[in-house]
């Protein structure tokens, strides 16, 4: 079990997202230039050389919009992961990677599946299930944020058109699923915790609780201790004492 983090940004969060998804740049402006196809080299269910695909299908996509479609999510939902969730997220990426793939050849329909749809609903059903499942406000006001933006995508793990790879999108969603609660004791957020909360907690000692009374209402013109000190001091009697000293005659 990873040790509790305090959330810091790096280069490299941003990175290595980046980077993922300007190789789907780059592997979409090589077959434009060069005339090639690698649909072939999608997933394609129910072969064996159709497995090269677990490894080259999220890289591949048939049309720009396509690519544009899966390049925003890729890019946001990748730094999210990398960002909050430091220590666990290349186990979370890259066995959900291989994982996704693997369940889109043994229980996809015979064509090739190509695209990165399949990584973007694992990371999205990861940071929504692992936010909830962790009980920290950061991470849960992160799953909101992605139901928010993101819960449009629940509609496609259905077959709902038969031009799109729901099968993928199924294996994504529930490999994200799986890996949210297989890292259920794993967290990189330490909620602040405030002085009331510490178990020596005294409120008498507490600058803010001293501002009420024993019935919680609010003490108007508190004097001041210096004031305090003055009126106590000024209650006490003061002794005087007189020297007569006679003065000598010449």
């Amino acid at each position: 079990m990873a040790k509790p983090q305090k959330l810091y940004f790096s280069l490299d969060v941003v990175l290595y997202p980046l980077l993922f998804v300007m190789v789907m740049w780059l592997v979409f402006w090589f077959e434009i230039r060069f005339a090639k196809d690698f649909t072939p080299y999608g997933i394609h269910p129910g072969k064996i050389e159709g497995l090269r695909g677990v490894l080259f299908g999220p890289f591949i996509h048939g049309s720009l919009k396509h690519l544009f479609n899966n390049s925003i999510p890729m890019l946001v939902l990748g730094t999210a992961l990398f960002y909050f969730y430091r220590p666990m997220r290349w186990q979370v990426f890259i066995l959900g990677f291989v994982i996704t793939g693997l369940i889109t050849w043994g229980i996809g329909r015979p064509a090739n599946h190509i695209g990165a749809s399949g990584i973007v609903y694992l990371l999205a059903s990861f940071l929504f299930f692992k936010g909830i499942v962790s009980k920290q406000y950061q991470l849960t006001a992160l799953s909101f944020a992605v139901v928010f933006v993101y819960g449009s995508l629940l509609w496609y793990v259905f077959p709902l058109d038969t031009h799109i790879s729901w099968e993928g999108h199924l294996s994504g969603f529930g490999v994200g699923v799986l890996l949210a609660f297989l890292y259920k004791g794993t967290a990189t957020v330490t909620n602040k915790k405030f002085d009331w909360e510490a178990e020596d907690y005294l409120p008498q000692n507490d600058p803010f609780m001293q501002q009420f009374d024993a019935d919680g209402n609010f003490i108007e013109n508190k004097p001041k201790p210096d004031e305090q000190q003055l009126n106590t001091t000024s209650k006490k009697d003061v002794g005087v004492v007189y020297t007569i000293v006679k003065q000598k005659k010449e």
